[in-house]
């Protein structure tokens, strides 16, 4: 309502401030209302939005100065109205798959692992705390088993493969495995998301100024300009919609509705100052344009949704705030430590119970504010006869988050620690002479122990825009290759490498009649694919799978969009469909757009996914960190070297092959919008 107000207050100031100009106002009300199937409502979000420019006065030799505001404000009541599922009281105990063959009923409780959860089912694997079976086990009262699920559903079940509980509920409700600064949200937070953090403002969502300096230039015969516009802004490079090739300078809010929203409402505005001089006809081209954007706000990197929230792009927020809770707290890994071939079946796995700081995301290092930190990029745009294009440079960091773990991860105490063995065995992390394990912390190569950084990135690109005459189409091209971008590698000692990539979007888009189904308006179709290449891929096949990266080499992803219009433009049916290639993935999103006046919009629509769901990928707990005791050396690992054989799972790195789509496989949505334009 303080939003309300204020847009009330100014919009009565309008008639005062005439002399200078008056402020055009708009006011927008929408309330987005979705359902997910197994789930009920996913959300119910309220949306204020104003929107207030003014032009001024010249300034000396400034003109076209003007002032833009743009300022929104969130209320999710899924929050208040499904807090079994998203909220306070969501989550719950939970079972972790075990497949050693010791458990008849093939399931363990949080807390009741082999080696440290006190099961006596697990025969000679049974232990203590301390009690001579090293540094295995955890306090299951700082990690109680309530408030969970376990990692991946309801996409799929472990299958073999490992998994642990996540907490969901909000971070003032369970704190457990809430990363500081990153994904940390309380429940007011999620509530009322631009209201988050009070240092961003995130609900001024766009706050610039604009102004021009005109000037004589040896390089034309006409006037030339400067034009600035500095604030809170968004940046928009690339011709193409849906994939960020060029349009990167502005990280991404995921978590409002996955990728399903139109990137104007998600990118998140920053603190930008951008200077754009104006060339106009230049030799052989008709315009030329070169444009220098400096992004001076605090490093942010893209909002990939807390878990326990409906969009969790990749659920990657459910694996980092488990992993999290893992290091903080210790944990219950299903079908981790494997069975002897003697006393089970060949390959069956232990559900294991791991101490504080052994294993999982210990920090996330958001980069602080420095000079050297801000992010700068150029860009030259022309028009030569009937083509439009641009050539894009940009120095930035990355805003989707690099796990460093293994040998370049945090230092982290061995589960082994203390444990007595043979002075004979000469083993290297014996203590000399004593014949105790290693207790000193430290980063171990392969162990899956990890911080979070955004490294560096280097990008050079460009575009292309152009009609295609013979066919009426309209094309546009993007492409750029980066530099610094790390990916997950299993075959590293650190489990990340850095690599080259290149992509590209291809856009085709035409204006159709198709009589039998509308004779008075035209279809409009806009078909994409978009490519990406790791130019430094890594994969090798090992003993039981391929290891590395699970990042796809080469991939692409296409795109149609379909809309025409009846009564008068007043109905808007739409189509949307899109398909991941190496993920066998697809979602299609039929919708329609009703105009009921000139200020009240209503939308009616389903997202519906489907294809071949989650994917396997090695998963490293066949990484022997810790040889010889972490050696899977009945499936065919040797027993004192550390790297791992090609034991799969669905977790971690599946979600990397499934992608986006696959990844919301199970998150088939209805929706209603309603939008009113109230001035």
């Amino acid at each position: 309502m303080g939003l309300c107000a204020w847009g009330l207050a100014l919009h009565g100031k309008t008639v005062q401030a005439g002399e200078l100009g008056a402020w055009r106002i708009n006011g927008f009300l929408e309330n987005d209302t979705r359902v997910r199937q197994d789930v009920g409502l996913s959300k119910e979000r309220n949306t204020l939005r104003l929107e207030a420019d003014r032009e001024f006065d010249d300034l000396g030799a400034f003109t076209g100065n003007s002032l833009t505001l743009k300022l929104r404000g969130t209320y999710d009541g899924v929050y208040d109205l499904n807090s079994k599922e998203y909220g306070r009281n969501a989550g719950g105990p939970i079972c972790l798959e075990d497949t050693s063959g010791l458990i008849p009923a093939g399931c363990v409780a949080h807390g009741r692992g082999a080696f440290g959860g006190n099961n006596l089912q697990y025969g000679v694997f049974n232990g203590v705390p301390g009690a001579g079976l090293g540094q295995f086990g955890f306090n299951l009262a700082n990690n109680p088993n309530d408030g969970m699920i376990v990692l991946g559903e309801p996409l799929h079940r472990p299958g073999g493969g490992v998994a642990f509980g996540v907490p969901v509920r909000p971070c003032d409700v369970d704190s457990r495995g809430c990363l500081r600064g990153y994904m940390d949200g309380s429940e007011n937070d999620l509530r009322f998301p631009e209201f988050a953090d009070a240092d961003r403002l995130d609900w001024l969502r766009e706050a610039y100024f604009d102004s021009s300096l005109l000037f004589s230039s040896p390089l034309s015969d006409e006037e030339q300009e400067l034009f600035f516009r500095v604030g809170k802004q968004q940046v928009i490079w690339g011709r193409t919609d849906l994939f960020r090739v060029l349009d990167v300078i502005n990280p991404v809010d995921y978590s409002r509705n996955n990728i399903y929203d139109e990137l104007q409402d998600i990118r998140i505005p920053m603190w930008i100052a951008t200077a754009e001089y104006r060339m106009g006809p230049v030799g052989a081209l008709q315009d030329l344009n070169w444009q220098v954007v400096w992004n001076f706000d605090k490093f942010r990197p893209n909002s990939l949704g807390q878990c326990g929230t409906a969009n969790v792009i990749l659920d990657a927020g459910c694996f980092f705030r488990g992993m999290k809770n893992l290091w903080d707290n210790g944990g219950t890994v299903s079908n981790f430590a494997l069975v002897p071939p003697i006393l089970g079946q060949p390959g069956t796995a232990m559900t294991t119970d791991f101490g504080p700081n052994q294993v999982g995301i210990r920090e996330v290092q958001l980069p602080n504010w420095t000079l050297s930190n801000t992010q700068i990029g150029t860009k030259f745009e022309g028009v030569l006869g009937d083509v439009s294009f641009s050539l894009n440079g940009l120095l930035y960091r990355s805003q989707l988050p690099s796990l460093h773990g293994g040998s370049g991860g945090p230092p982290a105490i061995s589960p082994f620690a203390n444990l007595l063995l043979p002075v004979d065995l000469q083993l290297p992390e014996l203590l000399p002479g004593v014949g105790q394990y290693n207790t000193v912390p430290r980063p171990v190569p392969y162990l899956i122990a990890f911080d979070i950084a955004f490294p560096r990135v280097k990008l050079l690109g460009g575009s292309l825009d152009f009609t295609i005459a013979p066919i009426k189409t309209v094309a546009r091209i993007e492409a750029a290759m980066t530099w610094g971008e790390e990916f997950p590698n299993t075959l590293r000692p650190e489990l990340y490498s850095k690599s080259r990539v290149a992509r590209y979007v291809v856009g085709l888009d035409r204006l159709t009649f198709i009589p039998f189904l509308n004779a008075d308006r035209t279809f409009l179709f806009s078909l994409q694919i978009f490519g990406q290449h790791l130019l430094d891929h890594e994969l090798e096949q090992a003993q039981l799978g391929q290891i590395g990266m699970p990042d796809w080499k080469d991939n692409w992803t296409g795109t149609l969009f379909i809309q025409t219009w009846y009564l008068q433009d007043r109905l808007q049916p739409k189509l949307v469909m899109a398909r991941d290639w190496k993920a066998g993935a697809y979602a299609m999103q039929p919708s329609v757009d009703y105009l009921l006046s000139q200020n009240f919009k209503i939308s009616i629509g389903a997202n519906v996914k489907f294809g071949d769901g989650a994917q396997k990928f090695n998963d490293c707990r066949d990484c022997n960190p810790y040889p010889p005791f972490t050696a899977y050396a009945s499936s065919g690992g040797p027993l004192l070297e550390a790297g791992p054989i090609g034991l799969t799972g669905f977790e971690p790195l599946g979600r990397f092959r499934q992608g986006p789509l696959g990844s919301s496989d199970k998150e088939d949505e209805v929706f209603i919008t309603l939008g009113y334009q109230f001035f």
